[in-house]
C-alpha cells in the first residue's frame, strides 16, 4: 500500500446497549474523515450519544455499487474513512462485504475492529456445542428454502440462523420436518437488551413457547440447532461360528 493512501475502518457497533462499543471504536470514529453508515439517522443517535462530530456518509443495500468507485477514490487520497451498519459488524448479514472485497483486490489496506456480533453470545449462551459450528444466518424466503433446511438439518455441527420475528413459529415448524421434533435448538431474542431471552430445548418444546406465548415473536431473533448425531453402526449379531477341533 503506497504511504499516502488511507484505509478502511470497519467497526462494529452496538446490537442493543449502546455502552458495548469499545474505546477503540469511540476513538477510531472521532478520527477518521468520513463514516459511511447502513442508515445515516441510526447512526446518528449513537455518534451523539459518545460526541463524534465525524460527519456521515450512507452507505447501504440500494446505493452500494454506485458509491464503490468514489469511495475508493476518498481512501486514495489518503483519507481514513469508517464503515458502521444499524447493529454489528458490518459484513455479517448486513452491507460491507461488496467494499471490503474491491478495496482488498485494489490493494487497499482494511482493518476490521473486534466488537458486538449477535451469534457469538447467542451461541455461547444457548449450552449447544460451540466447538464446532455452520452459520447460515438469513434463509431465502422462498426459492431455495426447502433445500437449504434439508442440508442444514444434516450438520454435525450447530447451525446458527437470523430469523424475522414474524416468521419464528415457521421456521421452527419447518426445522421440525427437516430435523425432527425432538431435536435439541434455542431460540436467543434481543441480545444484550433489556428483554434478553434465552430458551434451550428440544422444537417441540419450543414451538409450544412460542404458540403459548413464552417466547414472543418480537425483537431480534437467533435461532440455534444441535447438529445431527452420527448414527451409531448396528452391531453384527449373528452368533460366532464354533471353532473347529
Amino acid at each position: 500500500m503506497p504511504d499516502n493512501e488511507g484505509k478502511l475502518y470497519v467497526v462494529p457497533t452496538p446490537i442493543g446497549n449502546l455502552s458495548d462499543l469499545t474505546l477503540r471504536a469511540i476513538e477510531v470514529l472521532k478520527n477518521v474523515s468520513l463514516i459511511y453508515a447502513e442508515d445515516t439517522r441510526t447512526s446518528g443517535l449513537l455518534l451523539r450519544k459518545y460526541e463524534i462530530s465525524t460527519p456521515l456518509r450512507s452507505y447501504h443495500a440500494f446505493n452500494e455499487h454506485k458509491q464503490l468507485d468514489h469511495i475508493i477514490d476518498i481512501v486514495r487520497s489518503g483519507q481514513n474513512i469508517a464503515l458502521v451498519s444499524d447493529a454489528g459488524t458490518p459484513g455479517i448479514s448486513d452491507p460491507g462485504y461488496l467494499l471490503i472485497h474491491r478495496l482488498r483486490n485494489e490493494g487497499i489496506a482494511v482493518s476490521c475492529l473486534p466488537g458486538p456480533t449477535a451469534f457469538v453470545p447467542a451461541l455461547v449462551m444457548s449450552g449447544l456445542p460451540s466447538d464446532k459450528f455452520y452459520f447460515e444466518g438469513f434463509l431465502p424466503h422462498k426459492k431455495g428454502r426447502q433445500s437449504r433446511l434439508k442440508e442444514i438439518a444434516l450438520l454435525p455441527c450447530t447451525v446458527i440462523l437470523y430469523e424475522s420475528p414474524y416468521r419464528l413459529a415457521k421456521c421452527i415448524e419447518e426445522l421440525i420436518a427437516f430435523a425432527g421434533e425432538d431435536r435439541t435448538g434455542c431460540i436467543v431474542r434481543e441480545v444484550s437488551k433489556i428483554h434478553e431471552q434465552s430458551v434451550t430445548g428440544s422444537l417441540k418444546t419450543l414451538l409450544e413457547q412460542i404458540n403459548d406465548g413464552h417466547i414472543p415473536p418480537r425483537g431480534e431473533i437467533v435461532i440455534l440447532l444441535q447438529g445431527k448425531t452420527p448414527e451409531k453402526k448396528q452391531k453384527n449379531n449373528k452368533p460366532d461360528r464354533p471353532e473347529r477341533p
